[in-house]
């Protein structure tokens, strides 16, 4: 690309992003003359108006909005092509500001931070746990931990492991209600309640007739995934809740599950971050670390894999994620 075509495209794409030509001028260092002389130019090779301008704003024409689009996907293209080169020198430093649900992060990874920290030893890590909604980008953290469905948007998930939930009960319970052998068959049986969460306690179910919902309701409720988990040892009902969880209990003969080849899987395990043109070496070295960690099998499948059938996803690494507000999902 000559040099001052690169020019007048990155000139245009201030302008447009900053609303006019003197603060496109302010930014690149330039006179609000020396801006409206590049666009110009840029519209007369054009051969097309981009632009039109008031004394108070500018505003795209059909083809201006054409074009501004091209041009931030090339410009973003060639600076990550500069950090790919600058980040290879860079080595993981500063505070790194993670989000992430409760459970899944207190059992799984607050384990694993002591061999990142021992790793990167200029990292210091902020975590907040919460299982609320969260801006990721307004409320300035670096990454999410998330347990949920993605769909495309501006972020940016690296996938771990499907978020596999089990629906589970102690030997005892089962000894003195009956194992249910089909999704209907819950109607007999105290299933217990996520008050936190009403979509939670959809447990949904694929079978040979089709998709299948059921609504959890019993004589138990909290609003907490580790309530629900110690009140299902303790053999009050049936509980829907994570493998992550639930796998030392199967192990140990505390839980059994049950409908195992019924269970719906719903989502991922990621890590959630702003596009990539961002990316730090510190939040880089994370997301690495816990691919590390928990693909391709993550470790608390280990060990069950003999019990049920397992269904891997497919390999993944990154993809676009849903823009609103992330949020961890508990169990």
């Amino acid at each position: 690309m000559p040099m001052d075509r690169a020019a007048e495209m990155e000139i245009f794409v201030h302008a447009v992003e900053e609303g006019s030509f003197s603060a496109a001028a302010r930014t690149m260092r330039l006179s609000p003359s020396a801006v409206s002389k590049y666009i110009s130019r840029l519209e007369d090779r054009l051969g097309a108006r981009l632009l039109m301008r008031t004394t108070r704003q500018l505003s795209l024409t059909e083809e201006g909005r054409a074009f501004y689009e091209r041009a931030r996907t090339i410009l973003n293209e060639i600076e990550e092509a500069e950090e790919v080169v600058t980040q290879l020198y860079a080595a993981p430093r500063g505070t790194l500001r993670i989000n992430a649900s409760v459970a899944f992060t207190k059992y799984q990874v607050v384990p694993l931070i002591p061999e990142f920290l021992a790793r990167y030893p200029d990292v210091r890590i902020e975590l907040t746990l919460d299982d609320k909604f969260t801006d990721l980008v307004n409320d300035g953290y670096d990454l999410a931990i998330r347990l949920s469905a993605l769909e495309d948007s501006s972020l940016i998930a690296r996938k771990y492991a499907v978020n596999r939930r089990m629906i589970v009960a102690s030997p005892e319970y089962l000894e003195k209600n009956g194992i249910p052998r089909k999704p209907q068959e819950l109607e007999n049986h105290d299933c217990l309640h996520l008050s936190s969460r009403e979509s939670f306690n959809d447990w949904h179910f694929d079978t040979p007739e089709g998709h299948v919902s059921f609504r959890a309701q019993g004589s138990f409720s909290a609003n907490d995934g580790d309530a629900l988990h110690e009140a299902v040892v303790a053999g009050l009902g049936m509980a829907r809740l994570a493998e992550y969880l639930v796998h030392e209990d199967i192990r140990a003969g505390r839980l059994t599950p049950v409908l195992t080849e019924y269970v719906h899987d719903l989502a991922w395990i990621s890590a959630v971050y702003p596009h990539k043109r961002h990316l730090s070496p510190k939040v880089r070295a994370f997301v690495d670390f816990l691919a590390e960690k928990f693909t391709p099998i993550p470790p608390w499948e280990l060990g069950l894999r003999d019990a049920r059938s397992v269904r891997k996803p497919e390999a993944v690494t990154e993809t676009k994620a849903i823009a609103a507000p992330v949020t961890g999902q508990q169990s």
